[in-house]
Formats: structure tokens, sequence, C-alpha cells
């Protein structure tokens, strides 16, 4: 009688899995080139960040980064040599993906500052895709202003071009500049990127299999914004806690940002503690937690890796894609 070949009883996984205190010996040598008052700085409104978060995880995803970069680097120039071509290297571009209120824009923010002290990469820029919104004139005309932020709400045909343009080493290009004051696109302000080490790109649709509003002309509804990442990260939580730092932040705002007359949001500053709670339990439930289920969170294994944060705002757990 055959006998029946014993399967495994471990799930198997494109990830290696390290727990925070696996991930932290990583660091090696690393050196820590951040200050407390760096740190103030860089997080973002709510988001809490501590030195012990930059060294224990922080500091070993520099590590490994660097040594990506490194990498490529040293691939561009075999390449190079093969083609006889003398072209300027192109940039290290790298995607951070995840939900509203997660802490994407620290995450990037506290990545750029790391990575800028390597001797071999001194130049990194940092691009979030909010500039690649429509204007709210063309969101109210497509009756899409509270599908903001959801992909059908950028103009991902310019985005892949600003990509793509920076892929091919160009001297110089520019993107639009938005204004959370203004919820809008400055139509007279722009960011210039000229040829940095590497380019840092944030935003919640990043990972994206597919670009919806791209039908016709040259670019093709296969050319995904991913497709021009380098290496991509996920910055992932529970929904509860998320919602629960949006409401904090909302909070927050209504008290800061919201006070300003010129602000788009002014109309909720004079909100009580129990309405705006409801404000932003309701904005959440009905727009961001919509698009965080049905576009986001589908996105994540796509992710080369997975930055995994408890309630308190650190990481627990880092997923590494396999090799």
């Amino acid at each position: 009688m055959t006998e029946v070949p014993q399967v495994p009883s471990k799930t198997f996984s494109p990830y290696n899995t390290f727990a925070r205190h696996e991930w932290a010996k990583l660091r090696d040598v690393t050196p820590l080139t951040l200050k407390e008052h760096d740190l103030i700085q860089l997080k973002g409104l709510n988001d809490k960040i501590s030195i012990a978060e930059v060294q224990e995880i922080y500091l070993p995803l520099s590590r490994l980064l660097n040594l990506y970069v490194e990498a490529t680097q040293r691939l561009y120039k075999a390449t190079q040599t093969f083609l006889n071509d003398h072209t300027a290297k192109v940039p290290y571009i790298i995607g951070i993906a995840g939900s509203v209120a997660v802490g994407k824009s620290t995450t990037a923010r506290v990545l750029q500052a790391l990575l800028s002290h390597w001797p071999n990469h001194p130049k990194v820029d940092l691009v979030t895709t909010d500039g690649f919104l429509y204007p709210n004139r063309v969101l109210e005309e497509r009756g899409l202003m509270k599908r903001k932020g959801f992909p059908e709400s950028y103009d991902a045909r310019k985005l892949i071009r600003f990509l793509a343009d920076i892929k091919s080493g160009l001297p110089e290009v520019s993107c639009p500049i938005y204004s959370h004051l203004a919820y809008d696109i400055l139509p007279d302000r722009k960011q210039r990127i000229g040829q940095p080490d590497i380019l840092i790109v944030e935003g919640i649709n990043v990972l994206q299999a597919h670009s919806p509003n791209i039908h016709k002309g040259k670019l093709a509804r296969e050319v995904n914004v991913s497709d021009f990442f380098d290496f991509s990260i996920y910055v992932d939580a529970r929904e509860a806690d998320i919602a629960q730092w949006y409401v904090e932040r909302f909070k927050m705002l209504r008290n800061t940002a919201f006070a300003n007359p010129n602000s788009y949001f002014h109309r909720y500053s004079t909100l009580s503690d129990s309405e705006a709670v409801d404000t932003a339990t309701t904005i959440w439930r009905e727009i961001n937690l919509l698009n965080l289920k049905e576009n986001i969170l589908p996105t994540r294994a796509r992710a080369d890796l997975i930055l995994t944060k408890g309630a308190d705002h650190t990481a627990v757990e880092v997923k590494l894609r396999k090799l």
C-alpha cells in the first residue's frame, strides 16, 4: 500500500516574519543620526514615535534599504558597462502605502531623514500622491467629492507620467502640490525633483494593481504606479485602532488647523467633543473605512515589507518578502 505523504502543518507564506525584538537585532551597528528634537519635526499629528522606535524599527529598515540601494546601484553600473551607456543613474523609488491615519507620513519622513545620512545616497526626496488628486472643481463636476482618496479621484495618468520621467533620468521633474488647509491642489505651485538618489512616494493607493482611469492613449491599462517602485512598504494596523487614531486626530485638528478661518474644514472648529467624535466616526465609517476595505487593504499582500503597528502606535511585527 502506497503511503500518502504528510503535508506540513505550517502555513506557507511569501514573507519572513519578525517579532519586534527579532527585527531590532538586525540594526547591527547602524548609527543613530536623529535626536529627540528631530522627531518632533518629523512625526505627524497624533502619531506617537520615540527614539526607541527609531532604534528598534527604523534603523534596521534603513540598513536593509541601504543594502538594497547599493545592490541596485551596482547592477545599474554593470548594465551601463554592458550597454556602453553613460547616462546618469536613475533614482531608487520606495513606495509607502496604508490607510488614512495609520502613520504613513511619519514613516516616510523618518526614513527620508535616516536614508539621507548614508554616504552613497545623500539626496532623498519625498513626494505624496495627494498632489495627484484631481482639483476640487473636477471632482465636483464628476460627483466625486465624497470619493476623494478613492482610486478614481486621482489623475493616475499624470502620476504614472511623473514616475516614468523620474525613471527616465530627466534632470528635473515637477509635480503638483496639495494643500490640506485649502483641501485642494495649489494651481500656482510645483514641487521640483532634481535627480535624487532615492525618491519616496507616499500615498494610500500606491500599490493598486490597476489604474482604473487610464483607458486610452500611450499609457496602457496594465501600467501601474507600483511598477516603478524598487521597494514597497505597507503600514498596517487593526481597523479598530486606525479608527480610534482617526477620531483622535480629528479632535486635535478641530483645535488647530480647523481653527484657521482659511481652512476648508473651519466649520468643524466649533464642534463640541461629542459632536466631533460623532462627525469623525461618521466620516471614517462612510468614507475612509470603505476605501480601506475596498481599495487599500487588498493591496497589502503586494508590498515587499509590511510594518504592523499595535494600539499604542508602536510596531509589533515586521514581514519581509522572501527573495
